[in-house]
């Protein structure tokens, strides 16, 4: 039997581990944060569409139309995860470099003494690109800085920041490294009031949270499918789309219009197909939902995050009562994301020995992101973990005993 540790909601945890194949390899996977494992139907698609006669858009036949109805799909798809028109939905191949394609475009109307907000909580993904832009028309780059004790990002703090001057705010929904879920309709709130951009880089909040980019106030959305089990492909989500209209266009394509703007080449169809069905996938996790998709799937993620939330308040107070463990950080809110060290010992040895123990982690340097705002690299780094759809109770507590018996 797999425990619930108290949840209330029913998730059949059993049913949504038989759709992972790779599942059968013997190992712990607290790896979520860099991607899930992928889901059968996911891998199915991407294959079946491989086999399938595909072509480019623009032509009369069969394959270019269908062509064009993968790339349609797509985009409806991950309108539906973001709550967003499909017209707005941008396509391309990771989050990273959509954002600094969007960087390149919006920055372009940048001027001396411009400001941009950014946060100490994001990755390098939603920070890079915004600097390198502020670097090349002389904007200034203002901080959000984290409370160091509970790896919170206080939105109290963006009434100073925030101004006359500032031309976009950036922030994470949900922290990949500690698990934080800033106050993002706050933040929004007090940008749109200066009349800047609000970007929020929602990809480690998409596999366990209900998104909808109104009540985040955010202009754009940003998500990167393998987050939760989807092929590496990823989406900006427009709340209006004829924000893109106005924006410079980065694509080759004099011509392009709407989403295309932002968009490079030719779609990988297969990769999109296999989008669609990591989207209908998150819409499946709950089998007792019902509805459209969109209704289906704030359901089921709704039943995630009850399930997820009594795993993690376990792991966290088992991780807690060892004495030689220090987990990083005490949000109020968060994603099942969580960093820990170990007295005496560097994360690298620390994910070494899990790894003996059948767990998968990783072990960061503390050298960059949030890590390094912490000071985390002073004491050997940090060991990340994150739960996934199909966690367990039984393999939160192999970690527990695996990190017990640490020397």
């Amino acid at each position: 039997m797999f425990r619930s540790y108290g949840v209330a909601m029913p998730f059949d945890v059993a049913r949504v581990r038989g759709l992972f194949p790779a599942l059968g390899d013997g190992w712990v996977h607290l790896d979520a944060p860099a991607g899930m494992q992928i889901p059968e139907q996911v891998a199915t698609a991407v294959a079946t569409a491989l086999r399938a006669p595909v072509s480019g858009p623009g032509g009369m036949f069969p394959s270019s139309q269908r062509g064009a109805a993968i790339v349609d799909a797509a985009r409806r798809a991950m309108a539906d995860l973001v709550g967003t028109d499909p017209a707005g939905v941008v396509l391309g191949p990771s989050a990273p470099v959509l954002l600094a394609r969007l960087a390149d475009s919006v920055g372009q109307d940048w001027l001396l003494g411009d400001e941009i907000v950014l946060s100490r909580l994001d990755t390098a993904a939603n920070i890079t690109p915004w600097q390198r832009a502020a670097q090349r028309t002389g904007a200034t780059v203002r901080w959000a800085e984290v409370d160091i004790e509970t790896c919170e990002l206080p939105s109290w703090q963006y009434d100073e920041l925030v101004s006359g001057r500032t031309r976009l705010v950036a922030v994470t929904a949900a922290s990949s490294a500690v698990g934080t879920r800033p106050e993002v309709g706050k933040i929004a709130e007090q940008a749109r009031e200066a009349g800047a951009l609000v970007v929020v880089d929602a990809t480690a909040a998409a596999p366990f949270l209900p998104l909808d980019a109104d009540a985040m106030g955010a202009d754009v959305v940003a998500v990167s499918a393998s987050a939760w089990g989807g092929p590496p492909v990823a989406a900006l989500a427009f709340r209006e789309p004829r924000l893109l209209e106005r924006l410079p266009s980065v694509a080759l394509d004099p011509g392009a219009r709407g989403a295309e703007r932002l968009e490079l080449g030719p779609h990988p169809h297969a990769l999109l197909a296999g989008l669609i069905a990591s989207v209908d996938y998150l819409a499946e996790l709950d089998d007792a939902a019902t509805g459209s998709r969109r209704e289906r799937m704030l359901t089921s993620l709704g039943s995630v995050e009850a399930y997820q939330a009594g795993l993690l308040s376990h792991l966290i107070a088992e991780l807690r009562d060892l004495v030689h463990i220090m987990v990083i950080g005490d949000a109020m809110r968060r994603v099942p994301v969580l960093a820990f060290t170990a007295s005496g010992l560097k994360a690298f040895d620390v994910v070494e020995q899990l790894a003996r123990a059948g767990v998968c982690a990783f072990a960061d340097a503390g050298d960059h992101d949030v890590f390094a705002a912490l000071g985390v690299g002073e004491v050997g780094g940090a060991v990340r973990v994150g739960l996934a759809h199909y966690t367990t109770g039984a393999e939160v507590d192999q970690l527990v005993r695996a990190a017990a018996v640490l020397p």
